[in-house]
Parts: C-alpha cells; sequence; structure tokens
C-alpha cells in the first residue's frame, strides 16, 4: 500500500527530467500528500502536460464520487480484472510525480509504528504508475482523478511492509504513456518492484501521522529510533 508521499522538486527540476512538459503553473513544495488531496500527473492523452488529479480513483460511472475514498491504490496484479481499473488499464495510464513516499514500520523494541521515508538512491525525482480517470457530475462539473499502482515488495521494503508502488524506470514513461489502447499482456512487464538497489529509507519525525501537517520537518530525520 502507499497512502502517503512527497513531491518537493520544483519546476525546473521537473523540466530537468521531462524536458518538453508543458507545465501551466510554477510546483510548490509538498512534503505530506495524503489522499482526497491534489497530485500532480501526467496522463496519456498525447498532450505532454503536467495537470493536478485528486488522488483516489473515480470511475466514469460511478454513481457517487465518494468511492475515490477507497480506491487510492490499485494492486497489478489484479488490473485486467477489477471493474473498477480494468479499463483505465487499458486506455487512462498515467504518471504521478514524486520524490519518496512513506509507510509506518513498528520495530519490537517500541510501542508506536515509526514513519519511514522511501527515496531513491541516488536522491532523485521519480513517477509512480497510475491510472487515471474522468467523472461527470449532474451539475456539468467533472472531476478528474487517479491511483497509484502498487505490487510486492521489494527485498529493500518487505521488512517494512509487504507491498510498494510500482516506481518506473525513465526508459518506461515513453510505453506507459502510450495514448493508444494496450492490451494487459503488453504491460504487464512494467509493473515490477523496483531493483533493491536503487532504494534508501530513513525514520522521520512523527509530524507525518498527521495529514493536516504539511511541512518541512516531516522529513527531518528521526534519530533515536535506533532503526537505520
Amino acid at each position: 500500500m502507499c497512502g502517503r508521499f512527497y513531491f518537493y522538486s520544483d519546476s525546473d527540476a521537473v523540466r530537468a527530467s521531462f524536458p518538453q512538459l508543458v507545465i501551466p503553473h510554477e510546483l510548490g513544495p509538498r512534503y505530506n500528500i495524503a489522499p482526497s488531496q491534489p497530485v500532480a500527473v501526467i496522463a496519456n492523452t498525447g498532450k505532454n502536460r503536467l495537470d493536478h488529479f485528486v488522488w483516489g480513483l473515480v470511475p466514469s460511472w460511478a454513481k457517487d464520487p465518494g468511492i475515490g475514498n477507497r480506491l487510492i491504490n490499485a494492486r497489478a496484479e489484479t488490473l485486467a480484472e477489477k471493474p473498477s481499473y480494468r479499463t483505465a488499464y487499458r486506455r487512462r495510464r498515467c504518471l504521478i510525480l514524486a520524490d519518496g513516499f512513506y509507510e509506518w514500520y513498528q520495530p519490537r523494541s517500541q510501542r508506536a509504528k515509526i514513519p519511514m521515508a522511501f527515496h531513491l538512491h541516488p536522491q532523485r525525482l521519480f513517477a509512480f504508475a497510475g491510472l487515471w480517470d474522468v467523472w461527470h457530475s449532474p451539475d456539468g462539473s467533472e472531476i478528474y482523478s487517479c491511483t497509484i499502482i502498487t505490487t510486492s515488495a521489494n527485498e529493500f521494503v518487505a521488512p517494512y511492509h509487504q507491498r510498494m508502488p510500482v516506481i518506473l524506470q525513465p526508459s518506461d514513461y515513453k510505453e506507459w504513456l502510450a495514448p493508444a489502447e494496450c492490451a494487459p499482456k503488453e504491460l504487464e512487464h512494467l509493473l515490477l518492484p523496483l531493483p533493491p538497489e536503487q532504494m534508501a529509507a530513513f525514520p522521520v519525525s512523527t509530524l507525518v501521522n498527521s495529514a493536516t501537517v504539511d511541512s518541512p520537518m516531516c522529513l527531518e530525520r528521526y534519530e533515536s529510533c535506533g532503526i537505520l
């Protein structure tokens, strides 16, 4: 599962990773992104544009947008089968930009869970594999939303959690963002755990436990827990 992440890279850093990307507005740092909040997305519309979609997929056929609260993650193993995801998997894929994500871990010596900040090694901007959809409200408004795809944890993440988000390699971005409809079998090879040697993590402040806190202090290293 991936229930929180952070994305503090500025517009210049994003342009360095995506040279042709259209960024309509300057980006502000986010240190504690939670479900139902806007996230930075590049959708496979062929426009090569950065947009902000709500985190929590609302399928076009949904009667109530509240379903998005239950669809923040989509298991890679069942994308082709689940009604909430199977059409989007074929037609509406996206990149969700991030600098890292959080998981909560309970050491045997601790009563409380310790939040862990996972990131790439060396530290750099990356993208989760995601799906998106658009929901049309009876009042004529629209909700663009997305979900993060998860897979089984690699050897680095496994001691902390059994699942992890799918982090795509830059060489895979073009294939994942193909505007054309793709058969599930054509995409399965992309939805694998990132090699463990490409990851690092450290314990952080429990401030991140509250979705109302969005501050650089969320990423302050928590030295006293003795995990890393």
